[in-house]
């Protein structure tokens, strides 16, 4: 019995062989085999720059005023202190000003945040005439340079008489965090399926319980993205502070570390020890939602 199948000898078939495996694409683990101690080595070096900053302002904060002013630098100090943090702890209104940071930020944030919820709701739900331009009019004050709004609303607190309170700061806060915090969240809440609100809907549930009960456990991420972007603004702002709070049980922390600076000297082991405690707790709030954080980013992003 004879077959029409062509065999090949042994050296062209291994030839054949060889041929057929050199035209295969290469993966994506072969591509980058070479390449990968660059990569690491380009991390590496980002995350050191990244870190550099931090890494010299925690060092600065444990040496004494005679290293600090010493040239060239010194990178590890011969005898480190903890008299900077004591003075800054116990020698200072730090403790009183971080006390007003955490308040302030913590209220206009969580105002934000509500307002955001409802606002953001409306614009992806809801189709209603001049929609568009109501959007745009929510980024009316982001877009006013600092300059421009600060003079109305000191006018306006003042009128109020909410200048050098708690409340006047979260009302000031709460405005310039709230335009970007709708519009991050109108994006996120247009990617989950208008499908899951009629079915709860259609189950008996109203806008109020689908909201709460369906979009928003939904919506985590994005939330939690608008609640650390609120916060680190407010936590860190310094010129709304500056003009509406010159009373010492309202000031912030960036207003404190500034009066470490005299018209003569600057205690910069002092400055140094009081910005790390103002950096603790964004970094531990960074940390503690960082997945989160960066779900809502990542599923902001391929969702729809």
């Amino acid at each position: 019995m004879t077959t029409n199948a062509h065999v090949l000898p042994p050296k062209q078939a291994a030839a054949a062989e060889n041929t057929s495996a050199s035209a295969k694409p290469t993966s994506p683990s072969d591509r980058t085999g070479l390449g990968t101690p660059f990569i690491v080595i380009g991390c590496i070096l980002l995350v050191a720059i990244c870190l550099f900053p931090f890494w010299w302002m925690s060092l600065s904060s444990i040496k004494t005023l005679r290293e600090l002013y010493t040239i060239p630098p010194i990178w590890w100090p011969a005898a480190p202190t903890w008299g900077n943090y004591h003075k800054v702890l116990f020698e200072s209104n730090i403790p009183r000003y971080f006390l007003n940071s955490v308040i302030i930020s913590v209220g206009a944030t969580g105002l934000a945040l509500c307002l955001a919820v409802f606002a953001s709701y409306g614009f992806a739900r809801f189709d209603f005439k001049g929609k568009p331009l109501f959007q745009a009019f929510v980024l009316v004050g982001q877009l006013l340079p600092t300059a421009a709004i600060i003079v109305p609303l000191f006018v306006t607190l003042r009128v109020l008489g909410l200048v050098n309170t708690y409340w006047g700061l979260i009302l000031v806060y709460m405005i310039i965090t709230l335009p970007l915090s709708v519009w991050m969240l109108t994006s996120y809440f247009k990617a989950i399926p208008v499908e899951l609100d009629e079915a709860a809907i259609i189950d008996g549930a109203s806008r109020v319980g689908v909201l709460f009960r369906i979009t928003l456990p939904l919506s985590t991420p994005g939330i939690v993205a608008v609640v650390v972007y609120s916060f680190v603004t407010t936590w860190n702002e310094f010129i709304f502070a500056l003009c509406f709070a010159s009373d010492s049980s309202v000031k912030t922390l960036p207003i404190g570390l500034a009066e470490f600076s005299t018209e003569f000297n600057t205690d910069w082991g002092a400055v140094m020890a009081a910005s790390v405690i103002m950096t603790l707790p964004i970094a531990l709030l960074f940390l503690s939602m960082q997945r989160l954080f960066v779900g809502g980013l990542t599923a902001g992003a391929t969702k729809g």
